[in-house]
């Protein structure tokens, strides 16, 4: 409650030194905005507001450090996770614009290693269905980060081992490695990495001087915002998400100044500056509707879907261009209306938080001046938070050999390696370590040895299996939407 009162003081402070908008339409915007922090026990905000060919708003609230006190600002660099994936959408049309690929093509013609799980993907996945998520891969999140490479091409190598969760171009699947392929046929394509295409083609050109593919190169600037998520209503500090090769779909990190730069370019048919940064044939196809969303029917929600790297809709009888993103400590949206010619960018140090998604839906009802809503709810889900470990056996269920039988290196080529060992049994994977507690019988329970980035629960359960000879020769775990096998290799 200290912490949620210092907030408030700093913020009422901030509005006092920098007064109002100068638009009418957003007189009171600012108080708004601190006060729905309040309510949501936010550590810190960033928002931008662009109008035809103008920045209408553009300031921050709150921390972007919460122990040294330090404020958010417009310039403060937060992960915008998700969002990237119009950036990397957007490198594809323009290569699309240069005669170099068609949006139409099979990855298999870019990337010669490639192949997928079935015949049927092999023949069907368009570049197109990846990035409008119809490819039916999902989201395969265990194997990016549980098992990165440091080499895109060696990822692709892996998805002819991976089952797909849905069907070519009548599901719709959200998929985060999807975006892993995008990327890698951008690197085959210009013979120069996703990072330097981001950085030559986009920030560039767009002047996004604050914009980053590399978190090592944030932490050495001077104004960047730590992450932060509730437990039972309590900050706490999170660990940041490292994306490793799956940076094209969620790994750039921005702030809302250079966002706007971004946004103006999206609602002037790619222009910027009266630079064409974007074809414009692309921001039109892009906006288009390829793929159905599911989601809760609501009334004034009667289309969602996908296009091109980002959720287009028809909401309240306005069509938004828009993408979310949530990491470990942030959640982030950045929206556009194409045909009013307006767009509003939320960066927010909050887990899994629908803030920006109010402060997007107050500022829209000024905009278009629509009545106010006040009744929002508040929804913040609680950050993952490991138990205590229980090293001890449940000798009512033990397990049906010493534990010693359990130990060697076990494979899946779809994901990689990990290898049990030790007395007590722990899992070691390339990026964690688990120890793997007792549950019953020969199921085990991976809890973390050290603190992990905040993507998802790590507790996963690890079910060991016997041959014939009974000897232990495999686990499954629940990585996907059927269990995943690991095959015991021997102890290598």
């Amino acid at each position: 409650m200290k912490k949620k009162l210092l907030t408030i003081v700093f913020l009422t402070i901030f509005i006092s030194l920098f007064g109002q908008s100068k638009d009418k339409r957003l007189d009171g915007l600012e108080q708004e905005i601190v006060n729905w922090m309040e309510k949501y026990n936010a550590v810190g905000l960033s928002v931008a507001i662009v109008e035809n060919d103008k920045v209408l708003f553009n300031k921050g609230f709150g921390y972007r450090d919460l122990e040294s006190k330090k404020p958010t600002t417009k310039n403060t660099i937060f992960p915008i996770a998700s969002c990237s994936k119009a950036f990397t959408a957007s490198i594809l049309g323009m290569l699309e614009s240069e005669g170099r690929i068609s949006l139409t093509d099979r990855p298999a013609r870019y990337i010669p290693t490639i192949q997928f799980n079935t015949t049927e993907m092999n023949a069907s996945i368009s570049i197109s269905d990846l990035l409008s998520h119809k490819s039916g891969l999902g989201n395969v999140n265990g194997t990016l980060v549980l098992f990165p490479e440091n080499n895109r091409l060696k990822m692709m190598e892996r998805l002819r081992y991976i089952k797909p969760e849905g069907k070519v171009k009548e599901s719709s699947i959200y998929s985060n490695i999807a975006y892993t392929v995008a990327g890698t046929i951008i690197e085959e394509v210009t013979n120069k990495s996703w990072e330097a295409n981001i950085q030559h083609r986009i920030f560039e050109p767009l002047e996004m001087t604050s914009s980053f593919t590399s978190l090592e190169d944030v932490l050495k600037t001077d104004d960047f915002s730590f992450g932060y998520g509730l437990y039972q209503n309590e900050i706490k500090k999170v660990n940041f998400e490292q994306y490793y090769d799956y940076k094209p779909g969620g790994g750039i990190r921005s702030t809302t100044k250079d966002l706007s730069k971004w946004m103006l370019a999206w609602i002037n048919d790619g222009r910027y500056k009266e630079v064409q940064v974007i074809p414009k044939d692309y921001v039109k196809k892009a906006r288009k509707f390829y793929n159905s969303r599911d989601g809760e029917d609501e009334p004034s929600l009667f289309l969602q879907g996908y296009g091109l790297g980002w959720r287009v809709e028809a909401r309240d009888g306005e069509y938004r261009v828009q993408h979310g993103g949530n990491t470990s400590g942030f959640s982030t949206l950045v929206v556009t209306y194409p045909f009013r010619k307006f767009g509003i960018s939320i960066l927010v140090n909050q887990d899994d938080s629908i803030l920006p998604y109010i402060i997007a839906d107050i500022v829209q009802n000024r905009i278009l001046g629509r009545k106010s809503v006040s009744d929002y709810p508040i929804i913040v889900s609680d950050i993952y938070q490991p138990k205590e470990m229980i090293e001890s056996m449940n000798n009512e269920k033990p397990p049906s050999k010493s534990l010693a039988f359990f130990e060697g290196v076990y494979e899946h080529k779809g994901y990689g390696k990990i290898k049990i060992e030790d007395d007590k049994l722990y899992a070691i994977y390339p990026t964690y370590k688990f120890f793997l507690e007792h549950l019953h019988y020969d199921i085990f329970v991976m809890k973390p040895l050290e603190d992990v980035s905040d993507i998802f629960n790590p507790e996963f359960a690890v079910n060991f299996q016997m041959d014939e000879n009974g000897e232990i020769s495999s686990f499954t775990m629940n990585l996907q939407s059927e269990p995943i096998e690991f095959i015991r290799k021997g102890n290598e």
